[in-house]
């Protein structure tokens, strides 16, 4: 069994949506993420990637997202031996101003430029793997 992870790689600006995990997360605690959660059992449903990660963005930072497009998928195993499938959306930020709403899961929202994202000491590969991925999709629906 896994479980089912959604991020959203939110831009606004020229800027990406970044969170300080709140130490308090046992997986990444402390770190910069993009914003998002797991999929709650919901039996028969559609569209449950996409639900969760609206739900996820609005308990986590208090906004809300539009133009959901597929990025990649991964998987990985946390430190305590579960199994995660991530899947990671590129998204545009449509209202309300980010803030750690969810104090128990967020400390504090940055804004980062890819630039700077993509030369950040201490941020994980995979964080910038998926930023590269989210910014040749966003390239790549320009020149359509």
């Amino acid at each position: 069994m896994f479980v089912v992870n959604v991020e959203g790689a939110i831009r606004r600006n020229e800027k990406w949506l970044l969170i300080h995990r709140s130490e308090k997360e046992e997986h990444a605690g402390g770190g910069l993420s993009l914003v998002g959660g797991k999929c709650e059992i919901e039996g028969n449903s559609s569209d449950i990637l996409e639900r969760t990660l609206k739900r996820e963005v609005f308990e986590e930072v208090g906004c809300e997202i539009t133009g959901i497009k597929y990025v990649n998928s991964s998987s990985f195993v946390t430190e305590s031996g579960i199994n995660v499938i991530d899947i990671v959306f590129l998204c545009q930020h449509k209202s309300g101003e980010p803030y750690a709403k969810s104090t128990d899961e967020v400390d504090d929202v940055v804004w980062m430029t890819t630039s700077e994202i993509l030369t950040h000491t201490e941020l994980p590969i995979f964080l910038k793997e998926n930023i590269k991925l989210a910014e040749k999709l966003l390239q790549d629906n320009l020149h359509v």
